[in-house]
């Protein structure tokens, strides 16, 4: 029976229509699923890079707040000194406390604006020196045309200014105080601050390279290392005081979120690969072995057609010859003889087919067993090559029995071999009628025995060779050539061999086919099984080379008849 008649065409058509359609299916879902996976561990990355970026500026920010908001709380200590109404006592009251809590302030100037030449009326100095005068001369003469002097009263204001590549911090308030309007200014020392302050805030103990830098508006380093390229850097302004200048924050993590975004990037992405290649390769063995059920379908429909055939077959000649027989058609003696034998010939072929089919089933259970002990695998070749003497004789081929070197034992299950080798020899002699020869051989070496089925027929086509173990399956050469079989022989003969610890294999074409037939020959094929030998020493001594194995086949009730005519007779 073939596939087609397993599925009505309309079944079968929508089956491949399912498949084909199922893979695309699949792999169209697989790569969109892997598109919004990649697309999601990209929005991923970039939401964690734009976490590290917000955290760094959350961390600049801080960091250039806390250096404002110490200078402010040390513009409001000298706020709180400058009192106009005793303008004498500004320089004693401040200086008292100056080096615990104005340290950056190095001197304060009060301003009478409404005097024509800008008049200093007080000032009050931390170090008295020269650069105080110079300072006092760029102050009026340069750094008070810069100060925002519309500012409502009492509101401190910061004047950040680089004058001949120095840099100058004031801090500055306007006030009134008894009709007459006033500047105090508190002249902040940079230097001293990025000397001594700067260390105490931006310093990194705790990790071995600096986070943190301060650069001025031209971009040059006034405070810290260059931080590292490729750092998730942030830069920020001070707010109001030391405003030209710019904090630059790297997180030192960063690099590290960075290497375990790509990471999980690379993982997430690998693993979607992996998911569609696991999906495509799970779609592909489903189809696979669907497929295979398909196929293993049609051959076991094949399987039971051709087992009936060979079932029907010997039946039908049986019946026949019995039914001449008993109806006394056969003219002579000699034709009731011919009659019997073919008779017996077809029942034991009838006996060797149902005995094949029960010991696969046996192994397709699981359920065959074995038992072994130390044989001749000769006596097991002569036994096989005499049951298929008078076939062979009828066949007209030359069965032959060739025992190389000294006997050859192994561990065997004798009864399971026979079986072997006979499927073997009734397999050779199906397709030996062109070459007209069947050659069983037997030899060893020192680790293992070897049996040879040799035919000189049309050989195994390679792109086959690989196959005809396999159950159910039967070669071109046996459909071209009508050959009767079941597909099991084989098949059985690979489990019984391989569970005797052999191997079987198959070799053809043969150089010998065309040595022993001439060029019109067949190719020629040989099957050669291979099992272990048992050493000399493991031979039990009471064991002989001829004693015959008991054979495969149960006695049948023809045996039993002829065993008694042939004792009558004596």
């Amino acid at each position: 029976m073939s596939e087609r008649g397993l599925l009505s065409p309309e079944r079968a058509w929508g089956h491949r229509l399912l498949y084909f359609a199922l893979i695309p299916a699949v792999v169209i879902a697989v790569l969109v699923l892997g598109g919004f996976a990649l697309r999601s561990t990209l929005q991923a990355d970039r939401a964690r890079t734009q976490a590290v970026v917000n955290l760094t500026a959350t961390l600049a920010a801080e960091r250039a707040g806390v250096l404002d908001n110490l200078i402010i709380a040390q513009d409001n200590v000298v706020a709180a000194h400058a009192s106009l109404s005793d303008l004498s006592l500004l320089g004693r009251r401040w200086l008292q406390t100056a080096s615990r809590e104005t340290p950056s302030v190095r001197a304060i100037l009060v301003i009478d604006m409404t005097s024509r030449d800008r008049e200093v009326v007080a000032f009050a100095s931390r170090s008295p020196s020269r650069d105080d005068d110079v300072f006092r001369r760029l102050l009026l003469g340069r750094l008070l045309q810069q100060l925002d002097l519309d500012a409502p009263l009492d509101e401190l204001r910061h004047l950040h200014e680089v004058v001949e590549e120095r840099q100058f911090l004031l801090s500055y308030w306007r006030r009134a105080y008894e009709g007459r309007r006033y500047v105090i200014v508190a002249w902040h020392d940079v230097d001293r601050l990025v000397r001594e302050v700067m260390p105490q805030l931006y310093r990194d103990p705790d990790r071995g390279d600096a986070r943190m830098n301060v650069v001025d508006e031209r971009g040059r380093i006034v405070y810290g290392p260059p931080l590292k390229v490729g750092r998730v850097t942030v830069g920020l302004p001070f707010p109001t005081t030391l405003y030209n200048w710019r904090l630059q924050v790297a997180l030192t993590s960063a690099e590290e979120v960075g290497r375990q975004a790509e990471r999980q990037r690379t993982i997430e992405l690998a693993l979607v690969i992996v998911a569609g290649i696991v999906t495509i390769a799970s779609l592909f063995i489903v189809m696979r072995g669907s497929v295979e059920e398909r196929r293993l379908s049609a051959l076991k429909s094949d399987f039971v057609a051709n087992v009936s055939h060979e079932l029907k077959t010997p039946l039908s000649l049986i019946r026949m010859f019995g039914e001449l027989l008993l109806l006394d058609r056969a003219s002579s003696a000699e034709k009731k003889k011919q009659y019997l034998q073919i008779i017996v010939s077809e029942s034991e072929r009838l006996t060797a087919l149902i005995e094949n089919v029960l010991d696969f089933a046996r192994v397709e259970r699981g359920k065959a067993t074995y038992d072994f002990a130390v044989g001749s695998v000769a006596e097991v070749a002569r036994r096989a090559v005499e049951i298929y003497q008078q076939r062979a004789v009828r066949d007209e081929v030359q069965l032959s029995l060739e025992i190389v070197g000294p006997p050859a034992f192994g561990s065997i299950d004798a009864k399971a071999l026979e079986l072997a080798v006979m499927n073997l020899i009734d397999n050779a002699l199906k397709y030996a009628k062109a070459g007209g020869q069947v050659i069983v051989r037997v030899d060893s070496d020192e680790a293992r025995v070897r049996l040879r089925v040799i035919d000189f027929g049309p050989g195994v086509p390679k792109e086959e060779q690989s196959r005809i173990f396999e159950r159910f399956y039967r070669g071109k050469s046996a459909e071209a050539s009508c050959a009767r079989g079941s597909g099991i022989g084989l098949s059985l003969v690979r489990h019984i061999v391989e569970s005797h610890g052999g191997r079987v294999r198959v070799e053809s074409p043969l150089e010998e086919a065309t040595v022993a037939k001439g060029d019109g020959a067949g190719i020629g094929t040989a099957f050669e099984v291979s099992i272990p030998r048992v050493s000399d020493v493991e031979v039990p001594a009471a064991l002989p080379e001829e004693a015959p194995p008991p054979s495969r086949r149960p006695e049948s009730r023809v045996d039993q008849l002829a065993e008694g005519e042939a004792k009558g007779e004596s």
